[in-house]
């Protein structure tokens, strides 16, 4: 038997995202047969919900806004500190040529 093919990334949209979580809400149908009528993983769907139940405040956890801002704020970390290296590895070199 040969490997599977990995399935291809794929991205969706705020409002497709949105649907599937009022669908699994309504409680017409379980998330795993939501996510198998969308040809989804049941393991997306069900953290689509999570993070909408966090940003109703109905859960604890970041919000969508919040998580943005973390990942804005470590790059913008990780890009200071690579600053800092250069201006660290600078002063050694010219420590280094003034004697």
């Amino acid at each position: 038997m040969g490997k599977k093919k990995p399935r291809p990334r794929r991205s969706f949209t705020p409002e497709f995202k949105a649907e599937i979580v009022e669908l699994c809400r309504r409680g017409d149908r379980s998330v795993g047969q939501v996510a198998k009528d969308f040809d989804l993983t049941e393991t997306a769907v069900r953290l689509w919900v999570s993070q909408a139940e966090a940003d109703a405040g109905e859960e604890p956890g970041l919000t969508t806004g919040e998580r943005a801002e973390l990942v804005r704020l470590r790059q913008e970390n990780h890009r200071l500190r690579q600053d800092v290296d250069v201006l660290k590895r600078a002063t050694a070199f010219f420590a280094n040529e003034t004697r």
